[in-house]
């Protein structure tokens, strides 16, 4: 397994890359907005940036804009959206990412009142991200969202687009599937539907209702029922701890117990 963290896009990328390196961790989760880490500035710094990776052997995921809205009722404001994530997974293959994390549109303004339009736009949006994904080579990774979105956040949600889709992979967020969930029953399904489908994860803790980015045991997530879960369906691949406390010892803490929870079986 490879243990990962994500950089806070406010802080300069290379002061993250050697805090993150710090910590033991494998690779940087990069979220690539602004101001710090937008696919401009990266591109700018991308030299510096793949030095600074190989000097503390420090692999590297993705993850695409996350406050853009790719499902948008304004064409100008949906188009923008989608041509800034499209930039962003540009700059991702040149950096030689191992996957990228995207985030799929969302209800937001009026959408909620028209939710089929809404799916519409979402659906183009991905697949135009995806037809960009096949031809630079590298794995897109649709991570589940949380109620709020109104979409991509019931296992249901996923079964048509992954049989449309082979390639594309599920990054699978503990903290999400729990938002409104009934004693962890959303993870599970989530787990033992897609588990060959599962190509990242994403772990932390919440109280069930909004997404807290708790430590492992600070909310109300069975993990050691969700690492059997993990192993169960034969996953070995990326983990990041999407923890964010200002004491980033937390960070290692949930490795390090997660890890115990998952050789324990």
């Amino acid at each position: 397994m490879l243990y990962g963290a994500m950089n806070f896009p406010v802080r300069p990328v290379m002061d993250e890359i050697e805090e993150i390196a710090n910590l033991g961790f494998d690779y940087l989760e990069l979220a690539m907005d602004p101001p710090e880490a937008h696919y401009s500035v990266i591109r700018k710094n991308r030299n510096l940036i793949v030095k600074a990776l190989n000097i503390h052997s420090l692999q590297l995921v993705c993850h695409l804009p996350t406050f853009v809205s790719a499902a948008d009722l304004t064409d100008s404001i949906r188009k923008a959206s989608l041509k800034e994530t499209l930039a962003s997974l540009e700059v991702a293959a040149e950096l030689a990412a191992l996957k990228v994390v995207l985030h799929p549109g969302h209800a937001g303004g009026l959408g909620i009142f028209v939710m089929e339009t809404v799916l519409q736009f979402a659906l183009e949006s991905l697949e135009a991200i995806i037809a960009k994904g096949n031809q630079l080579g590298i794995c897109i990774c649709l991570e589940n969202m949380f109620p709020r979105h109104q979409l991509f956040f019931k296992p249901d949600n996923f079964s048509e687009i992954f049989e449309k889709y082979p390639n594309l992979k599920l990054t699978f967020d503990t903290g999400h599937a729990n938002i409104d969930g009934r004693n962890g029953q959303r993870i599970l399904d989530f787990l033992n539907r897609f588990g060959r489908q599962i190509g990242h994860i994403h772990i932390s803790d919440n109280l069930g209702k909004r997404d807290d980015h708790l430590p492992i045991g600070a909310g109300t997530i069975d993990f050691p029922q969700v690492a059997r879960a993990i192993k169960n369906c034969g996953y070995d691949d990326t983990i990041t701890f999407e923890i964010f406390t200002e004491d980033r010892r937390f960070l290692q803490a949930s490795k390090k117990k997660f890890a115990a929870m998952l050789a324990e079986g």
